[in-house]
């Protein structure tokens, strides 16, 4: 892994984060450093409990370490403030989560139109846009009009990338993408972010539990009681 700050992607540099703990404090993230370049998947397993949400959230920005540099996109995070971390959030990152929280009145369609809508964005103008991302996705025609309860498991998923996807972030963080899906499914979703982690030039991180799945990311780190191993790459990816 380089030392160098990336003028893009994902460095995080000697991320220390601790929690309160009765009269102690248990580490959570115990010096990590990682780099994932535009384009790159690197995908981070380890047992339950070992650091692996607390890493997402600190690259999102979402918890702020006690020391440590957290840079997305070449901007320095570390010491933003409420508002402009979540500029930062909101403008370069996407995050897919385990669970799609999709809200149940909304469309597949509008579940990415409704991100123009609270930006104060052109929602006829973006339409276009956000049928071809769900297209690209393999949601086209008449499932872009389906609710949530009218799509399967995998077409949630599905929806809940795109919607990641939509303002074009840098960063893509992706938790337990296939925890709630068969083997089959849970592999055309692991091709489908390694697809668009490259179509989009995204530094995408992701953690899982499936080490079956694996070979669709160019990089895998193991985390054991909040420390990093060395990443192996993947050299069997098809690109």
């Amino acid at each position: 892994m380089s030392t160098a700050t990336p003028a893009a992607g994902l460095d995080l540099r000697d991320i220390v984060l601790t929690y309160p703990d009765g009269d102690r404090r248990l580490t959570a993230l115990d010096s990590v450093s990682l780099t994932v370049a535009p384009g790159e998947l690197t995908a981070v397993v380890g047992p339950s409990g070992s650091g692996k949400s607390s890493l997402l959230a600190v690259a999102a920005t979402l918890l702020r370490p006690d020391s440590g540099r957290v840079v997305v996109d070449g901007q320095d995070a570390s010491g933003l403030g409420g508002r402009r971390a979540t500029a930062l959030r909101r403008e370069r990152i996407g995050i897919v989560f385990q669970q799609s929280n999709l809200p149940a009145s909304l469309t597949a369609l509008e579940q990415l139109l409704v991100v123009t809508h609270l930006s104060g964005g052109s929602v006829r103008a973006e339409r276009p846009r956000a049928a071809a991302l769900l297209d690209s996705v393999g949601l086209s025609g008449s499932k872009q009009q389906r609710r949530p309860h009218q799509l399967s498991g995998g077409e949630r998923q599905r929806v809940n990338i795109a919607r990641a996807l939509f303002p074009r972030p840098s960063v893509l963080l992706v938790d337990e993408p296939t925890s709630a899906l068969d083997h089959e499914r849970g592999a055309q979703i692991m091709s489908l972010l390694a697809d668009a982690t490259r179509a989009h030039a995204t530094a995408t991180l992701l953690v899982t539990h499936d080490r079956e799945l694996l070979h669709h990311a160019d990089a895998v780190l193991e985390m054991v009681d909040g420390r990093l191993g060395e990443a192996e790459r993947n050299r069997h990816l098809s690109r």
